[in-house]
């Protein structure tokens, strides 16, 4: 099992765009332009991650500087975290949070965030509620937030 970053692994980019907007259900365009522009770009965001079991994707998640909520002053954030039916219930998910959190600090951020409606998951792999956020569709969110135990050098 491995994560891969579709950034660095490019030959991922169409199967990593289908399988976001097949499990988001959110129109492949949006997927596309996103995905497609992040491996380009000279800004440390977006990033979109893949995990991988015997080459088959199994899970995924991304790194964004807003994820269609009001909280502008809060970045960056884990978004599209999934993990496919037939591999719940084995880590897998606190393991890509991790691999979120680790990636984040990498990258320079002290703190990561997300938004959400479940209520008890994200606890268990510390991340602390902080606030309720609004998106433009009139939803209303939790937002958590994680320390990237980030240390400048």
């Amino acid at each position: 099992m491995k994560i891969i970053g579709i950034r660095e692994n490019p030959e991922y980019l169409e199967t990593g765009i289908d399988y976001f907007s097949t499990k988001w259900k959110i129109d492949r365009r949006i997927y596309a332009d996103a995905i497609s522009n992040s491996i380009t770009t000279d800004n440390p965001l977006p990033r979109w991650y893949l995990l991988l079991k015997e080459n088959e994707i199994i899970g995924s998640y991304g790194l964004i500087t807003n994820d269609f909520i009001s909280r502008q002053d809060l970045y960056p954030w884990l978004c599209a975290l999934y993990i496919e039916e037939t591999e719940r219930n084995k880590g897998l998910g606190k393991m890509l949070l991790e691999h979120g959190r680790k990636q984040a600090a990498l990258l320079g951020f002290k703190k990561l965030y997300l938004a959400t409606d479940h209520i008890g998951y994200y606890e268990k792999s510390q991340w602390n509620y902080i606030a309720n956020g609004y998106h433009p569709w009139g939803e209303e969110s939790r937002i958590y937030e994680i320390e990237t135990d980030f240390k400048k050098e």
